[in-house]
């Protein structure tokens, strides 16, 4: 099959588990499908959702922090600033696989700018290119999400959205339990398509 990947970096980056509001701020180890989602929006300049592209994604990073991070916080009609710790991620690769080629113009010119998390969180393109997948056995498949029960994966559970909805009040949408899948794991049983260049298996969600 084939499908457009495109190779995204940047310097920080983090991801926001959804129950965490208040102290320590930890990022996900990877980002979710909603901002995936996000990202490929800000690309094209509208609303991309799963009936779009199918996507999957392979991401790594080199290290993780804590940064220290003035907040305001809504009393009413004042705010007061506070101190936060909010971990990011260092030194960040994103290969993006999208079976829709047509978007391969949206991030050759991107229409806003790509964000890997917050606002100051930039992220560039570096390469782009079609490529062909195909389905094996016996390939290594991780850093990324995989959606639950997948037999043969193991790793941290989460509930996450797919993506949300472009109402003025955004709805998530598509909630489900993911696999975190922090290492590469050998898939003995089942066929999973496969980046022969990269040699490593590609999760492509529908």
């Amino acid at each position: 099959m084939k499908v457009l990947r495109v190779k995204i970096r940047s310097w920080t980056a983090s991801f926001r588990y959804p129950i965490f509001v208040a102290g320590l701020q930890p990022t996900l180890p990877m980002p979710p499908l909603s901002t995936i989602y996000g990202l490929i929006s800000a690309a094209k300049g509208e609303i991309v959702t799963p009936e779009d592209t199918s996507v999957g994604y392979v991401f790594f990073y080199q290290s993780k922090a804590v940064d220290l991070e003035t907040i305001y916080e809504l009393e009413g009609l004042k705010a007061k600033s506070n101190v936060a710790n909010r971990e990011f991620l260092y030194d960040n690769e994103l290969y993006l696989y999208l079976t829709n080629l047509e978007l391969e113009s949206a991030f050759r010119q991107p229409f806003y700018p790509l964000l890997l998390g917050r606002s100051t969180e930039l992220a560039m393109v570096e390469e782009i290119k079609e490529v062909e997948l195909v389905e094996k056995i016996n390939v290594k498949l991780g850093k990324t999400l995989i959606p639950f029960p997948r037999k043969g994966v193991y790793g941290a559970l989460q509930a996450l959205p797919t993506h949300f909805s472009d109402e003025v009040f955004r709805k998530a949408q598509g909630t489900k339990p993911f696999y975190i899948v922090e290492e590469m794991i050998l898939q003995e049983e089942s066929a999973v398509w496969f980046d022969e260049e990269k040699q490593w298996g590609v999760y492509l969600h529908k």
